[in-house]
C-alpha cells in the first residue's frame, strides 16, 4: 500500500469507528468516496468495504457500486435481490421500526434487473473484513484465556479452528483478487467464497470464544449477524455455488478464471 492509500485508510478507519449509517454515508461522501469509485475502483472498493467489515460499521454504499455499474447516478437506492428469491432496498436513511440486523434494509417488490457482479465483489470484501474481525476477536481471546494453567491458544483443538478460519479467509481473498473486472462468473464465485469464509469464521470463532461470544457485551455476535445478512444479499453462498454449477453445466466447459 502506497503512502497516499495508507493515509486514506487511516482516515477512513478513524471515521468508521465513530459513526455509521447515514452519518457515515455523508462522511464518506465528504472524503471523496464517489470520486474514488469512479477513478480508482480496484483500490477503493477493497479498501472501503474491507474496513466496513473490520470496524463493524455500516453504510448503504453498495447502492453506489451497483448504480455505477449500471451507468446510473450514484447516491440513490435500488432494489436488490436477496436469498430465497426475495428483494430488498438498503435505504440511505437511518432505520426506524422493523429492520434487518439494525440495518435500514427492508423488503421490497422485485426491481428491474441491474448488474450484480460489481456489487457482489464489493460485498465479498465486506464479508472478508468481517471474517478478519471475528478471527482477531477469537485469537485475542485464545491468547488471554487461561485454563489448566496455560492459554487456550496452546490447545490443539483451538489451533485447528483458528487455522481453518485463516485458510478460508486466505482462499476467499485470493478469489476476490482474481475478480478484478466485472465478469459475472468470477464475481459470483468470489462472493460465494467470501460468504463461505465468513460462515466458517462465525462457526469456529464462536466455538473458540464459547459462551462469552453470545453476550450482548461482546462484539462477536454483531459480526456474526452482519455476516449472515451480507451473505444473503445478492445471493447466498449456497445459492451462488449452485448457480455457478448450473452455468458451467450449461456451458459444457470450465473457463479459465484466473492466470496462475
Amino acid at each position: 500500500m502506497d503512502e497516499s492509500l495508507r493515509l486514506l485508510a487511516e482516515s477512513l478507519r478513524s471515521t468508521m469507528v465513530g459513526v455509521s449509517g447515514s452519518k457515515l454515508d455523508a462522511a464518506l461522501a465528504d472524503l471523496g468516496w464517489l470520486d474514488m469509485l469512479d477513478e480508482i475502483p480496484t483500490a477503493a472498493v477493497p479498501l472501503v468495504f474491507g474496513l466496513l467489515g473490520e470496524t463493524g460499521a455500516h453504510a448503504p454504499i453498495v447502492n453506489d457500486v451497483v448504480l455505477s455499474a449500471a451507468g446510473r447516478p450514484a447516491g440513490g437506492a435500488v432494489a436488490l435481490p436477496y436469498a430465497g428469491g426475495s428483494w430488498v432496498v438498503w435505504e440511505r436513511s437511518d432505520p426506524s421500526g422493523s429492520t434487518l440486523d439494525d440495518l435500514p434494509i427492508r423488503r421490497a417488490p422485485a426491481g428491474e434487473p441491474v448488474p450484480l457482479a460489481a456489487g457482489r465483489r464489493a460485498l465479498g470484501w465486506w464479508l472478508l473484513g468481517t471474517s478478519r474481525a471475528m478471527l482477531n476477536l477469537a485469537r485475542r481471546h485464545a491468547l488471554d484465556r487461561v485454563q489448566f494453567g496455560r492459554p487456550i491458544a496452546s490447545f490443539q483443538a483451538i489451533r485447528h479452528r483458528l487455522a481453518e478460519t485463516l485458510v478460508a479467509i486466505g482462499g476467499a481473498e485470493a478469489t476476490l483478487q482474481a475478480a478484478q473486472d466485472d465478469e459475472d462468473l468470477t464475481c459470483l464465485l468470489a462472493k460465494a467464497a467470501a460468504g463461505q469464509a465468513a460462515l466458517t469464521a462465525a462457526r469456529h470463532c464462536q466455538q473458540v470464544l464459547g459462551g462469552i461470544g453470545f453476550t450482548a457485551e461482546h462484539a462477536l455476535h454483531h459480526h456474526i449477524k452482519r455476516a449472515l445478512v451480507l451473505d444473503g444479499l445478492l445471493g447466498s453462498s449456497r445459492e451462488l455455488t449452485s448457480q455457478a454449477g448450473k452455468t458451467l453445466r450449461d456451458k459444457g466447459f470450465a473457463p479459465r478464471l484466473a492466470q496462475l
